[in-house]
């Protein structure tokens, strides 16, 4: 085995970053397995239904990958959930839905793949993150808390497991042109304090993704990193206003901070 062909699991395989990732590893030699909720066709590649909110469903899904090809070389954990609102108006059993989805999600593809990864040695997990991760955006704030959960948790999980051969990378994307903006998850109804500013946070969300990239160029960067053999541990593939201001998030002081990121939405 060498870094041209491995056994990739992709997760959240059925459009977006992760159906460009699952085209771009399997022209590239390496033998791919997508994940969906639901059945999908794929060209060039396997895809298999698996739910990360569901622990037995993931177990099963990665058994039968290590019993079909030996073993599992690279996971890529991009199945994720969107959510938008207030923060006061996100109940309880929407914060639950994302952050099973966004943090145990990962956690649990984690946990039934590091011991054979373990066993043998080798293995490398990308974490596919946000920019957002950095930094709380108005009614997007669960969004950037999940993101920020999962930062954590890789961050934790890449010493742990540094000595054993294994590689974990974070990979934090800006703003690329996926179906994410139109599946966010959303609050039954908005209150009237927050309606009208809320209103003008969706305008500039959808108009914000004229300048959104093409997800075959986050593809590309994830197949270097995987098939690099030190491709350091984090990855930001963001540019403009949003990659700068995680620079400014660390030299501003808080108020001046917000302040700009208020800005961006009046």
């Amino acid at each position: 085995m060498t870094n041209k062909d491995q056994v990739i699991l992709v997760t959240g395989g059925s459009s977006g970053l992760g159906k460009a990732m699952c085209a771009c590893f399997a022209s590239a030699g390496h033998t791919v397995y997508g994940t969906s909720r639901r059945e999908v066709e794929a060209d060039g590649y396997h895809m298999v239904r698996m739910d990360v909110t569901d622990e037995v469903s993931v177990a099963d899904v990665v058994q039968g990958i290590i019993q079909r090809e030996g073993r599992i070389d690279v996971v890529v954990n991009n199945a994720g959930l969107g959510i938008q609102g207030p923060v006061e108006d996100i109940d309880i059993a929407l914060a639950r839905e994302v952050l099973e989805t966004n943090v145990l999600g990962p956690h649990r593809v984690c946990r039934a793949v590091l011991p054979s990864m373990r066993e043998r040695g080798s293995g490398t997990i990308v974490q596919i993150s946000s920019i957002a991760a950095n930094f709380g955006l108005p009614y997007r704030g669960f969004y950037s808390a999940t993101k920020a959960a999962l930062d954590r948790i890789t961050e934790a999980l890449r010493m742990e497991v540094r000595t054993m051969g294994i590689r974990v990378v974070t990979v934090q994307p800006g703003e690329f042109n996926t179906p994410i903006a139109g599946n966010r998850l959303r609050p039954e109804r908005i209150g009237t304090a927050y309606q009208a500013a809320y209103d003008r946070t969706l305008a500039v969300l959808g108009g914000s993704m004229h300048y959104s990239r093409d997800p075959n160029e986050l593809a590309r960067v994830v197949l270097r990193i995987i098939e690099n053999e030190d491709p350091g541990p984090i990855h930001r593939v963001a540019r403009g206003v949003q990659r700068l201001s995680v620079l400014l998030k660390k030299l501003l002081p808080t108020e001046h901070f917000e302040r700009m990121v208020m800005r961006q939405y009046e």
